[in-house]
């Protein structure tokens, strides 16, 4: 449904109806999902809102980066996608703009050619956004969100234009970073942390565990069917690699060090001069980096954020460790080891709140590490949702039994050894969006994403 679950590469969202089947999935109480889908749908708006009003017309139809969308593309295409999958699939309507899709279809146009389509201008994609809107929680209203079909069991369509608008709000989020300027955003501070008694490792046991879902009601294609996995027993990192960790990989030569780099992320490095996260300059002995408009030292104990899956995994080599399997991210934030059972999340199968991780763009930078002990897993690790996306060192592949669903260009024409798999979230990931079996997947080179990592080794 997304340019990419994130944003970042481009995953069309041209919508050839043909509506595939899926395993049955949960349900729960008509009036509880008609609650939770229109709450779900006015939080993802509440949240465009606010970012495509906290900048002038010109920023929203200027293109901040060849790599992004100008903003007003991203605020009509939420809402051209949710017209074609609620008001016309969904509740059998007759279009509204049908003279607009392809203008929004994004496999059909790349990211750098957008700003010469004829865009609807803001105040019109304002109107049009909320046009639709108006008419889908009619819909909603008076629908059956069981019985119905595929797309209706368990209100499915409507969560996945929730996850569909708040990805592309974490991808609106990345241009605001792109964007130069003065501040136009401001958020709280997060917690602090508290490394206190956390060791740097955590020893995951050996055995079989249950990977992916068949059971929860809004996953995606890619996420099912739940399958059995064995593991031997691996160490990974308690908390994810520190900008202070970093830093002494910088300082000791990383960037000039080709024994630590895959050939592909060395050609890249040295094309583009590439000697430090994106966004880190280095002035008067002190790493600077510039965050949403504003220039700050870099904080040691925040996770490390904006580096490619090639930088990762030459900081791995260089540590003498490794970049985990999915498997193994997937194990460490699911497996319950006393049940044996996987958890919807690292804490339980309790929905995120604020006191289990850095999620909804509450705060504009990830938690120092140590933060959230509520949100650890069962084996104590911390982090594993929210903050950053973590790089892992899986190509991203379909599980035994996959089927697409409710179309083919939403996952399976990424699978594959070009696209590396992304886990756990962000601090821009909705919790609507994030959970213990979401797979995130992007190119190795992509450094604008809100990416970091952790490093795992054998036992």
């Amino acid at each position: 449904m997304t340019d990419r679950p994130t944003e970042t590469a481009d995953n069309g969202d041209s919508v050839d109806i043909s509506i595939q089947s899926l395993p049955s999935i949960q349900e729960s109480g008509t009036e509880d999902l008609r609650r939770r889908a229109v709450e779900t749908l006015t939080t993802a708006r509440d949240r465009t809102a606010l970012l495509t009003s906290c900048v002038d017309d010109h920023d929203l139809t200027a293109q901040h980066s060849p790599l992004m969308s100008p903003l007003v593309w991203d605020l009509a295409h939420i809402g051209n996608q949710e017209e074609q999958w609620l008001l016309r699939a969904v509740g059998g309507r007759d279009a509204i703009r049908p003279e607009i899709d392809s203008i929004y279809d994004a496999f059909e146009h790349p990211r750098s050619a957008r700003p010469t389509l004829p865009l609807l201008p803001p105040a019109e994609a304002r109107t049009y956004a909320a046009d639709v809107r108006g008419r889908v929680l009619d819909i909603i209203e008076r629908t059956p969100l069981d019985g119905g079909g595929p797309l209706l069991d368990a209100g499915f369509a409507f969560g996945m234009i929730a996850q569909h608008e708040q990805q592309h709000d974490e991808t609106m989020l990345i241009t605001h970073q792109l964007r130069r300027g003065p501040a136009a955003l401001t958020a709280p501070e997060p917690p602090a942390g508290d490394m206190t008694g956390l060791p740097a490792e955590t020893l995951i046991p050996a055995g079989r565990f249950t990977m992916g879902t068949s059971a929860e009601p809004w996953s995606l294609d890619n996420e099912r069917p739940a399958h059995q996995r064995i593991l031997p027993a691996f160490h990974i990192d308690t908390v994810p690699v520190t900008n202070g960790a970093y830093q002494r990989f910088i300082e000791d030569g990383g960037y000039t060090d080709e024994r630590w780099w895959a050939p592909e992320g060395w050609a890249q490095i040295r094309e583009h001069g590439i000697e430090a996260p994106l966004f880190w300059r280095r002035e008067g002995g002190q790493w600077l980096r510039r965050r949403f408009g504003t220039v700050e030292a870099v904080p040691a104990d925040e996770p490390v954020l904006h580096v490619s899956w090639y930088e990762a995994d030459a900081y791995a080599r260089w540590a003498g460790r490794r970049l985990p399997t999915e498997e193994e991210w997937e194990k460490t934030a699911r497996h319950d080891p006393v049940s044996g059972r996987s958890l919807r999340h690292p804490w339980g199968d309790e929905d995120p709140t604020p006191v289990h991780a850095n999620l909804g763009q509450r705060h504009l930078r990830p938690a120092p590490v140590g933060s959230y002990p509520r949100g650890a897993s069962p084996l104590g690790v911390r982090q594993l949702i929210g903050d950053v996306w973590e790089w892992t060192s899986s190509d991203f592949l379909p599980y035994p039994g996959f089927v697409a669903f409710p179309y083919r260009e939403y996952s399976e024409v990424f699978f594959g050894s070009a696209h590396k798999v992304l886990r756990g979230g962000s601090f821009a990931v909705d919790a609507v969006a994030c959970r213990g079996t979401f797979r995130n997947w992007d190119l190795p080179v992509r450094r604008q994403i809100f990416s970091g990592f952790r490093t795992a080794r054998d036992a």
